[in-house]
């Protein structure tokens, strides 16, 4: 019989490293959290203001307000979405600082700042995607759809508001995929070999990640997932062209 465990130590190893890091950083992840809450809250009247405003809202489609606190609890999830947002960059600087130190590079501060601007280009591409793209065309496909069956297309504010910006900050957090991978390749958190081991169950956690976030129809879960894994492909066959090869052995 085959003794060989289902999955492999080093995923276990990498997952308790993850969870111990994440740990000794909590009271910086939480401070971040609440400083983008806070922040959050007074652009979240500008925010809504301009999605309604937009040529976004599909035609024939009406934005109403159910509840008295409504108003008030999209204030708090943007301002929660911008503390998120804040506490996985810091998270992520934090690990190009940590690949730096690993690759032994003789010009400090070089990855730190091109791990920033890559950070910066990647969100600003997922946003842009999710805005032009992505978003449009998934809001036509669910008015079409409720119209051609004969309902009235009356959306809360609340779920408006959140499927946008849901989508926005998956597709901002997603196309961050490749430089994580890079990252953490090069850092020495995780071995690439790992990751080609393990690719297809990346691929399905995208997969099911991406479901989330779109209407149950292939077209948008493909449209969600598909870039993030191809980004994540893009940035094993990058490593594997740019990255340090093994000592020969005999």
């Amino acid at each position: 019989m085959d003794d060989s465990p289902l999955i492999d130590p080093r995923f276990k190893e990498l997952f308790s490293q993850v969870s111990t890091h994440l740990k000794s950083r909590l009271k910086l992840i939480v401070f971040l959290f609440l400083f983008g809450l806070v922040a959050g809250i007074p652009l979240a009247k500008e925010l809504v203001d301009n999605l309604l405003n937009s040529d976004i809202l599909p035609a024939g489609v009406n934005v109403i307000v159910l509840t008295p606190v409504e108003f008030i609890m999209i204030q708090v999830r943007v301002g929660a979405w911008l503390g998120s947002g804040l506490a996985i960059t810091a998270l992520l600087i934090e690990l190009a600082w940590k690949s730096e130190l690993n690759q032994h590079i003789p010009k400090p501060g070089r990855t730190l700042f091109l791990s920033i601007i890559a950070i910066l280009v990647l969100a600003i591409s997922g946003l842009i995607y999710s805005w032009e793209l992505l978003t449009p065309m998934l809001l036509q496909y669910l008015s079409e759809d409720a119209q051609s069956a004969g309902l009235s297309t009356e959306w809360r504010l609340s779920s408006f508001v959140g499927f946008i910006l849901n989508l926005c900050l998956a597709s901002a957090i997603g196309f961050q995929a490749p430089l994580v991978t890079i990252l953490a390749i090069r850092s020495g958190a995780v071995e690439r070999d790992l990751l080609v081991q393990y690719r297809r169950h990346i691929w399905f956690t995208t997969f099911v990640l991406g479901a989330a976030f779109s209407p149950p129809d292939p077209l948008s879960l493909f449209l969600v997932a598909i870039p993030i894994i191809l980004l994540f492909e893009l940035a094993l066959l990058f490593d594997a062209i740019t990255g340090k090869k093994p000592d020969a052995r005999i």
